[in-house]
């Protein structure tokens, strides 16, 4: 297994505040990590440190996929982001395309060119969250998981080896939530590493999985 994350000492800050400090902790691929804690203990924050979308404030080592985030410049962002799949609570579609659509303007904007590449792996990515017959639909025509397994599946596009979960349950129904950390869970069978953030405990009981707990500015590692 490769570890895909490694973070040594690292502090967080928000608005020149401390969200998190102290924070060591590595992730492997083929490993499934839930990401705990109540709102505004610095879930979202560490996250979005991982995709370089907030900084890390200063740290021992911040390592994402061999990019140093210490060190990390602006130009770089890109290419480490193409390495990461992110699925978030409120889906993100364009909704004046179809399906099929969403999926090709995410492979054209990360460098794919080859029409038959991109047709290939749109179906292979619908297929692998059972959405292989819905690519001409439009997202409103789409349940919430419907929609939900359409970001996946857009999350996979790269073959990412991390692909972080941001509440991806949070606008679910309990049943349809099941689904879709089932599908996650799955992922982790292929070689992903995932990470989820959830208030849902009731889903880290019923599916396990390694946990991260974010508490009084700490990640308690458990």
């Amino acid at each position: 297994m490769g570890v895909v994350v490694d973070y040594k000492n690292v502090e967080i800050q928000r608005a020149e505040k401390c969200v998190l400090k102290d924070v060591t902790f590595s992730l492997s691929t083929g490993e499934f990590h839930y990401l705990v804690g109540r709102v505004g203990s610095g879930k979202s924050s560490l996250m979005k440190t991982m995709y370089a979308d907030v900084p890390v404030h200063s740290g021992e080592s911040a390592e994402v996929l061999d990019f140093n985030l210490l060190a990390i410049r602006k130009k770089q962002i890109p290419y480490l982001r193409r390495k990461i799949g992110i699925v978030f609570q409120d889906f993100q579609l364009l909704q004046d395309r179809s399906v099929s659509g969403n999926l090709k303007f995410v492979l054209n904007a990360t460098g794919w060119n080859d029409r038959d590449a991109i047709e290939e792996r749109i179906e292979q990515v619908l297929a692998l969250v059972g959405m292989a017959n819905k690519s001409y639909k439009m997202p409103y025509e789409l349940s919430g998981g419907e929609q939900q397994r359409i970001v996946i599946a857009r999350a996979l596009l790269n073959k990412p080896q991390l692909i972080l979960a941001d509440e991806p349950t949070g606008n679910l129904d309990p049943q349809t939530g099941c689904q879709i950390v089932t599908l996650l869970h799955e992922l982790v069978d292929s070689g992903h590493c995932v990470v989820m953030a959830t208030h849902n405990l009731q889903l880290v009981e019923d599916f396990p999985g390694k946990v991260l707990r974010c508490d009084s500015k700490k990640l308690i590692v458990e």
